[in-house]
């Protein structure tokens, strides 16, 4: 009968214990991969999400897209502060809503930041727009979920997410998408109106 030397079982036991404390290190490495989402491009079926509006309703991007045509517009949201190129965008396609219940198309504003007074701060973002048309509304994004699912996340001080449109059909298919990599270069509402015809 063969002998095993007394010290192979001790190497046995560090090679284990290095190896049990790669399994953390490992599957962090598995979870950035995996949060770096690709950013959906046009001819994409858009990721399907549900979050809710500042007063608490629940809003489906399936449910939603399936009543027809949309506009998706992630905004930078609460970096710190209102973003003022977010209320300008905001504003502009308010200003535009008849425009867009003419031609059957909803808008679908995604207000991402940090998860603490989240909602507050999206209230306070809305409070210069009374109540927002039947055909916009706007949900927030409080642990960057869809920003992520996006591929979206401007992962820099004082950032949150690189401003984007997307226009969907009623299967979540991308017929348009702009993704803006400064704070001001934004998709107005007449450039989504001439795109969607």
């Amino acid at each position: 009968m063969m002998r095993i030397p007394k010290r192979i079982p001790c190497q046995l036991t560090r090679l284990s214990s290095h190896l049990l404390r790669l399994i953390p290190i490992l599957a962090l490495v598995m979870t950035v991969s995996i949060a770096k989402a690709q950013t959906p491009a046009t001819g994409d079926k858009a990721p399907n999400f549900t979050l809710l509006t500042p007063t608490g309703s629940s809003v489906s991007l399936e449910s939603e897209a399936r009543k027809g045509a949309m506009v998706l517009v992630i905004l930078r949201g609460f970096p710190g502060y209102q973003c003022p190129y977010c209320v300008k965008q905001v504003h502009d396609f308010v200003d535009h809503s008849p425009d867009f219940a003419a031609k059957k198309v909803r808008v679908l504003f995604v207000y991402p930041g940090p998860p603490a007074a989240l909602d507050d701060h999206a209230k306070d973002f809305l409070a210069k727009e009374a109540d927002l048309p039947a055909d916009i509304q706007l949900v927030v994004d409080p642990d960057y979920k869809v920003t992520d699912l996006y591929g979206l996340r401007w992962d820099a001080p004082h950032e949150t997410a690189y401003p984007a449109t997307f226009i969907l059909d009623k299967h979540r298919t991308i017929k348009f998408e702009k993704i803006s990599h400064t704070h001001g270069d934004r998709t107005t509402a007449e450039d989504v109106l001439k795109q969607i015809g």
